[in-house]
């Protein structure tokens, strides 16, 4: 089972990821877009996903990953519940979510990580 302290590690491994609030909850950014945010209210992040990449796995594995409702869903935020999901499988999420917004130049520099 993931813990927020997990989830931090995840995404500050990412390249030039870098944590920031963001309407009383943590964030991690690239190049000052937000590809995760960690909810203090519940055990769950939102993920910043690809829509078909999103559509995908919410419907592989309903009741963990689902699209955020409304606007920002429909533009692939995606809500992840951190403890339902390996830390694996999480890693792989989180790396989805640093592509989606990194900059062109970090993706080619790192494209062998991701």
């Amino acid at each position: 089972m993931l813990s927020r302290d997990d989830i931090r590690r995840i995404a500050l491994a990412q390249p030039e990821a870098y944590e920031a609030g963001h309407f009383g909850m943590p964030s991690f950014r690239v190049g000052k877009k937000i590809f995760c945010t960690i909810h203090q209210d519940q055990p769950r992040t939102m993920l910043k996903l690809d829509v078909e990449d999103q559509r995908n796995l919410a419907e592989d594995a309903p009741g963990v990953i689902e699209p955020v409702p409304g606007y920002w869903g429909r533009q692939g935020s995606t809500f992840v519940w951190f403890e339902k999901i390996g830390e694996e499988r999480f890693a792989e999420l989180m790396r989805m979510a640093w592509v989606q917004v990194a900059p062109k130049r970090l993706i080619s520099k790192f494209s062998s990580n991701a």
